[in-house]
């Protein structure tokens, strides 16, 4: 039977230089889907699926994301001396408690598997999750709670993938596949943005993971690769021949909310979501249409 999934990983090191000059500032993972971070919502996600503990592993000027994992105390007083308490609420309700929130520096912008190796002092020798802020999923339930009920059937390394139109492989890491059960897909092998002409599949890896910790060991002596960054998919990749390696096909939708019109469009299908202001939102698209 596998260990259970208690941490959680958030790389949220990123410069977002894409989304220029919002994110002068502010951290691309506070950027808000109708009225709240990227980065809640994949807080939410991880709780619903059972993390205990969550670890940042931050940059410089990402203050904001701290500061929004704490008590604001002369907000909340005053939202209590208001009476406002649905808002107060809403600043309090998806808290973690106190002490299950860890934070960390990746000081060098080295790559998504650099990042993830600066949490390993905290992950220590259990499986953990990993979630990318930039892919927003709306799923019920959600992705990784989809994810470690799988895990508990399979065990080794699980990652979340979806397929992409064949000429956008050169920007995923993708599956080499094998035999498929159901919503799982054996891998036989894992490539770092391939060219299309060069791509064993279309089939992506998005931005959840659970990784067990031999991943942290293989990061530790990992070359750079693709960017001259250190690729978490190719330390993935050397452990195919240690432990299970499956894809996980989610039932879900997934935003790339690390481009503009992904961006946008997350926004939107989220607004429509909402019974407080759908029917507003409808409206006012027909005047776009």
């Amino acid at each position: 039977m596998p260990k259970p999934v208690r941490k959680a990983v958030f790389p949220v090191a990123g410069l977002g230089t894409r989304f220029l000059p919002a994110t002068k500032a502010l951290p691309k993972e506070m950027l808000p889907i109708v009225d709240k971070p990227l980065i809640q919502y994949a807080v939410e996600e991880a709780r619903e699926a059972g993390i205990e503990e969550f670890i940042f592993v931050t940059g410089r000027a990402k203050s904001a994301i701290e500061d929004h994992f704490d008590h604001s105390i002369e907000l909340e007083m005053v939202l209590r001396e208001r009476g406002k308490s649905e808002s107060l609420n809403s600043v309090l309700d998806w808290m973690p408690p106190p002490g299950h929130i860890s934070y960390t520096r990746q000081q060098d912008p080295l790559g998504l598997g650099h990042a993830v190796w600066c949490a390993r002092n905290f992950v220590s020798d259990e499986p953990f999750a990993v979630l990318l802020a930039d892919d927003l999923i709306m799923a019920a339930p959600g992705c990784l709670k989809q994810m470690v009920d799988a895990h508990r059937q399979v065990g080794g390394n699980l990652v979340a993938v979806e397929e992409v139109p064949h000429e956008l492989t050169d920007q995923y890491g993708i599956l080499d596949k094998g035999s498929e059960d159901g919503r799982l897909v054996r891998a036989r092998g894992v490539v770092e943005k391939p060219k299309p002409a060069d791509a064993p599949s279309n089939l992506a890896i998005i931005g959840r993971y659970i990784l067990e910790p031999i991943v942290l060991t293989i990061l530790e002596h990992q070359e750079k690769g693709k960017g001259g960054e250190i690729q978490l998919t190719d330390a993935m990749a050397k452990t195919i021949s240690l432990l299970p390696f499956h894809g996980f096909r989610f039932d879900g939708r997934r935003f790339d909310c690390g481009s503009k019109v992904g961006y946008l469009e997350a926004n939107l299908a989220f607004a429509l979501e909402r019974p407080d202001m759908s029917d507003r939102v409808r409206q006012m698209l027909t005047r776009f249409s």
